[in-house]
């Protein structure tokens, strides 16, 4: 009879400790404080399985944090503080550039826009400028309300569509194309009727 010995020798270096499960939401630092208390209150020992890494009550945090993402717990830390900083440094850049952003962006919209909705327009782009998505939105928009002009509805809605929206920026989008399109309410109801 043939053993598979890596199997064999996984199945045995966990013999003497004691399983348990991890309540969801427990971050490496948690698991092993777990792992830790349960070790101390019984002098036994217990391992847990945290997304598919084996953790157990005689490692260090960092040496959890190594087993589960490769890095240790301070290279981690300075990892997200630097990452942290640089969205704060993207943030502030994008914050200066907003009055230009603003002139381009209003120029744009009465390019495609018809003139009645000009005013709402130019009140909506620095307000869509400085949100979540920094006004990525108002690109899509003229670019749906143009292929809606040039071609069709349903050409817009493909439009829509392939810009890979997520549950809120179509929610926005939507609303948009109801307040800026020409034909803003029968776009939205062909979308909600497809």
């Amino acid at each position: 009879m043939k053993v598979n010995f890596h199997l064999w020798k996984e199945r045995n270096e966990y013999m003497e400790y004691i399983k348990i499960d991890f309540d969801c939401g427990l971050s490496i630092i948690d698991s092993v404080e777990l792992l830790h208390s349960k070790a101390e209150a019984t002098g036994k020992k217990y391992f847990g399985e945290f997304n598919g890494h084996k953790l157990t009550s005689d490692m260090t945090v960092d040496e959890a944090y190594v087993e589960c993402i490769g890095k240790t717990f301070k290279e981690f830390k300075d990892e997200q503080e630097k990452m942290r900083q640089d969205l704060i440094r993207r943030e502030e850049e994008h914050k200066k550039k907003i009055p230009e952003l603003t002139k381009y962006w209003i120029k744009e919209g009465h390019k495609v826009l018809s003139q009645d909705k000009w005013d709402k327009w130019d009140r909506c782009v620095p307000i869509r400028l400085g949100d979540l998505y920094k006004g990525m939105e108002l690109g899509q928009c003229l670019d749906i309300i143009k292929t809606v002009k040039d071609n069709s509805i349903v050409a817009g809605i493909k439009v829509m569509k392939n810009q890979g929206h997520s549950g809120m920026s179509w929610g926005l989008m939507k609303s948009m194309i109801y307040t800026f399109c020409d034909c803003g309410s029968e776009f939205v109801e062909a979308l909600d009727n497809m």
